[in-house]
Formats: structure tokens, C-alpha cells, sequence
């Protein structure tokens, strides 16, 4: 039976103290949790929450990260204090990052490659636009991501990469795309990656949906044949809502 990765971005939300509150909550809730489960509070959170769930099997990770190890690049934080702290995956390229923030193709592989190389695990993030997928461009954007993405990312790295296929126009908007066609987007991202690494490696690749994933919903979304798990955002801010799917089975 595959084991399932369930992911909690809560970006820019929660003090400390909620932080903190939500990481005990989450631990007791998921104790008994037989998936594989990370938690990305806020930067100014990471240590408090580091410390909170300390000795149990949930995953601390991070929203973003700088390209470069150190220097002056005054707001960035830099993949040695991550891993300082107990980061152990890292959040890179998500549709925030890229549409409000510029971050273009170029810059996302920069940050998954100096991830990979301090052994951090990476969520590449990957998705297309409303216009995009209404123009028929859904596959030569989200395909072009990936590639660009993975550049020069070698093939015994890949164990370390997850994919998260989000969909821009469901992302904190209530709409989800239909299991049937984000499996499809899924299966079609399994046919990148086996272009570039083989089919071996594209079959044991974990694709994380991001989306509006709800309690009610992730169950048909975990169904489907290429959906290895969730990149959650606002139903992680609440264990009523997290702790149903992550326990979804």
C-alpha cells in the first residue's frame, strides 16, 4: 500500500503562539497518522514550531527560500538556516511566488538545486493559470515548468523532489479541479518526468494535488491512480479541517 504525503502551507498566517498551538494540536491529532506529513508555518514561527513537535513523525518545512547560501541579500533566508533550525523540505516555485512575486523559471531551479545539494527535500510547485488552461496551454506551461524547474537536477536527486501540480485558478478560491482531470494533468506530468529520468523514476515520483483541498474531498482526489498526496493551504490552518485529511483512510 502507498503511503500517501500530505503537506500544510500555512503562509502568511499565525503569530507564534497560534503556531505553536496548531503544531501541539496537529501532533496529538496525528500521532496515529500512518501518512507522511510536513508542516510550513511562517518564517518567524520555524524555530518555536521546530521545538513543538519535537520526537514525532510530522515533517517541519519551509514556504520558500533565498538562491544563495549567504551574502547580502537583506530579507532573504538562506537554506543554512533552515537546515539550522530542522527544516526538512522546502517549498520552491509556488504560484504566489511565481504570479506576485516574479519569480520566474530561472530562480526556481536555482532554489531546488542549492536545496538538494544541503539534502533537503523539495516540493516544486507547478500549475497553470485560468487563461492558460482555457488557451490549450495547460500542458506546454505546466511541462515547461518541470523541466526547467528539475535542469541539471541528477537522477539520484529525484527521490528527494516532489511535484505539486496547482492549479492557479483553484487556489484559495473554492473551486477544485474534478479528480478525473487533475489526475489527468498528474499523469501527464509522469510523462515529463519519463522523458527526462525513465519510466522507473516517474512511476515512483510523488505528485501532490494543491487546491483547495478539503475533508470533503480528498478522499476521490487520493483515489485516483497519479495523486500521491496534498499540498494543502487553508484547511492546514485548523486541525477540524487538517487532521480529517490527513487520515483520510
Amino acid at each position: 500500500m502507498r503511503k500517501y504525503f500530505i503537506a500544510g502551507n500555512w503562509k502568511m498566517h499565525k503569530t507564534v503562539a497560534e503556531s505553536v498551538t496548531l503544531a501541539k494540536d496537529l501532533a496529538s491529532g496525528l500521532k496515529d497518522c500512518g501518512e507522511k506529513i510536513m508542516i510550513a508555518p511562517a518564517f518567524t514561527a520555524l524555530s518555536a514550531v521546530a521545538d513543538a513537535i519535537k520526537g514525532g513523525s510530522i515533517l517541519l518545512g519551509a514556504q520558500n527560500m533565498g538562491p544563495e547560501e549567504q551574502g547580502a541579500h537583506t530579507g532573504e533566508v538562506s537554506v543554512l538556516m533552515l537546515k539550522d533550525l530542522g527544516v526538512k523540505v522546502v517549498i520552491l516555485g509556488h504560484s504566489e511566488r511565481r504570479h506576485a512575486y516574479g519569480e520566474d523559471d530561472a530562480l526556481v531551479n536555482r532554489k531546488v538545486r542549492l536545496a538538494l545539494s544541503h539534502g533537503l527535500e523539495t516540493i516544486l510547485c507547478v500549475g497553470e493559470t485560468l487563461e492558460e488552461r482555457e488557451g490549450g496551454r495547460l500542458e506546454a506551461i505546466v511541462g515547461t515548468q518541470i523541466r526547467e524547474g528539475l535542469a541539471g537536477v541528477a537522477p539520484g536527486l529525484l527521490d528527494r523532489v516532489t511535484i505539486a501540480y496547482e492549479p492557479v485558478w483553484a487556489i484559495g478560491t473554492g473551486k477544485t479541479a474534478t479528480p478525473e482531470d487533475a489526475d489527468a494533468v498528474h499523469a501527464f506530468i509522469r510523462t515529463v518526468i519519463a522523458g527526462l529520468y525513465g519510466p522507473e523514476s516517474a512511476k515512483k515520483l510523488c505528485i501532490q494535488y494543491g487546491g483547495s483541498v478539503k475533508p470533503d474531498n480528498v478522499a476521490q482526489l487520493m483515489a485516483k491512480d497519479n495523486i500521491d498526496g496534498a499540498l494543502v493551504g487553508g484547511a492546514s490552518l485548523k486541525p477540524e479541517t487538517f487532521v480529517p485529511i490527513a487520515k483520510f483512510r
